[in-house]
């Protein structure tokens, strides 16, 4: 763009008129449910087969065939309903939704229009804002076009019928980042609750944004569509040009230029939005009642069944995390971005009795072990470590009995082969040494010739100990007890006095 914008929180500051202008945004998201089987037929799903073949005639759009609810998808859709809060409708319809595109092979989508299942609910943002949900409806989803064969469109049939949900937000957030943490939030939230992996390299999440600008004060005006991003990255950089596009399009005085209601796409490589098409409206699509679907009815023991089955979502065990464990903020958020590495540490740090030593340790060594080629594990529940291992590594330094240099060579071997940490230090030989004699020697060794640090120790510098400590732990090999070699090196000092 070549209009030059200030950033001041959430406005944009423009430098030629210095106007604060405010986005709009809102985010219409479609994550696909964890379902073995499609939204209405028996089909797999699984990610990555060949082309065309997880297909049957009900998702093909073959005549005469008739959709069949799944019913897990029920329930994982109910579940996301619950966790953010929304109120689940006691019963809901279906619909077509009508339009043509040669990837949805019935003409038209089988979606929830005026009745979905729930409305209402939000969610809370690390930045503090509050972003309502107007609903979320169940759907299929289409198929795939790949459009990357010059003048030919091929078309993959595998993910048409595909069980989605679609999370429409209230136009409540004002800047490309509280986009990205709603989508961050949401996608936490998909697979707290067990419903998707949410994974957007597959294609399992993937959003719409619709915004617009405005001067700070005035009101809302004409929004544009982004249609299919892919990733949190796409999503931020695509309203980082679209924002300052539409500011310097109301700014040019020209109204011909001005945003009017379209689609557009966002292109990766050049990092600018183009124009797809205008903006239907729900007329456009002609809705109607799906004639082969009963309403669906959802009785309260149902919807009391899936709440019983949610689980502490993240922002509350952050919020414990930080409050009954004294976590920072940011070991809270590392720890609990995913359920399974939540668990585990609180597993761990329950047979251990130190959060923080926990805490560290997973932050630092065992999910560092998940990025390890050597390490054959996709997920932490994969690793040969488990958390009584790393409780017991924990207490081993804890009671002085291994240094923390060793055991880092302790936790490696520990995330390589799964062997008890207490017999790894018997058999490499890593007990710290303990003996009182035998660190004396080493002290003393280490204090002559350092007469300045003796100097130094005894007019109140004690930092200058570090000078004798370091050959100590050398000559012992990593094995001396730091705490007992401190002890030792101030009571000589403290004696030649």
């Amino acid at each position: 763009m070549s209009a030059e914008f200030e950033r001041d929180g959430t406005a944009w500051i423009s430098a030629s008129t210095g106007t604060r202008w405010v986005p709009v945004i809102g985010l219409e998201v479609h994550a696909q449910l964890a379902t073995q089987s499609k939204l209405f037929c028996a089909c797999e799903v699984r990610f990555g087969a060949p082309p065309n073949t997880l297909t049957c005639p009900i998702c093909t759009g073959q005549p005469g065939t008739l959709p069949v609810l799944n019913a897990t998808a029920v329930e994982l859709a109910v579940r996301v309903a619950l966790a953010v809060g929304a109120e689940v409708a006691a019963e809901s319809k279906f619909d077509r939704k009508n339009y043509f595109y040669c990837d949805i092979p019935k003409n038209f989508q089988i979606s929830q229009f005026d009745r979905p299942y729930c409305t209402g609910g939000g969610i809370q943002l690390p930045s503090g804002r509050f972003v309502r949900l107007t609903r979320i409806h169940i759907e299929e989803d289409a198929g795939k076009a790949i459009h990357d064969r010059g003048d030919e469109t091929l078309v993959d049939l595998n993910r048409a019928g595909v069980a989605l949900i679609e999370s429409v937000s209230e136009a409540d957030m004002e800047s490309p980042e509280e986009a990205v943490e709603y989508l961050e939030a949401l996608k936490e939230i998909i697979r707290y609750v067990g419903a998707g992996e949410a994974d957007m390299e597959k294609g399992q999440l993937r959003c719409d944004v619709n915004v617009s600008v405005r001067p700070q004060g005035e009101p809302w005006r004409t929004k544009v569509e982004i249609k299919n991003l892919n990733s949190f990255r796409n999503a931020r950089e695509a309203l980082e040009y679209e924002i300052p596009r539409q500011i310097e399009a109301y700014e040019s005085g020209d109204e011909t230029r001005f945003p009017r209601q379209e689609t557009r796409l966002f292109d990766v490589r050049a990092g600018v939005t183009r124009t797809m098409r205008s903006k239907e409206g729900a007329s456009d699509y002609r809705y109607f009642a799906e004639p082969d679907l009963p309403p669906l009815a959802l009785s309260e023991s149902f919807v009391e069944r899936q709440r019983g089955l949610l689980c502490e979502l993240p922002e509350a065990r952050r919020r414990r995390y930080r409050e009954e464990l004294g976590l920072s903020e940011y070991d809270a958020r590392v720890l609990t971005a995913v359920r399974e590495v939540a668990d585990w540490f609180e597993a761990a740090a329950r047979l251990s009795g130190r959060p923080k030593e926990t805490a560290n340790w997973i932050a630092n060594d065992v999910l560092g072990g998940l990025a390890d080629p050597k390490i054959e594990a996709t997920s932490i529940d994969e690793l040969p470590l488990k958390p009584f291992d790393l409780a017991e590594l924990i207490a081993l330094v804890a009671e002085g009995t291994l240094h923390s240099t060793g055991a880092r060579e302790v936790m490696g071997e520990m995330l390589r082969t799964g062997a008890a940490p207490r017999a790894l230090v018997a058999e490499r030989g890593l007990e710290q040494v303990e003996d009182e004699g035998r660190l004396e020697v080493w002290c003393r060794e280490a204090l002559e010739g350092r007469e300045q640090v003796v100097a130094d120790v005894r007019a109140g510098r004690i930092k200058a100990l570090g000078a004798a400590v370091g050959p100590v732990m050398k000559a012992s090999a990593g094995k001396a007890n730091p705490r007992r070699v401190r002890e030792i090196l101030l009571r000589i000092i403290g004696e030649d006095e």
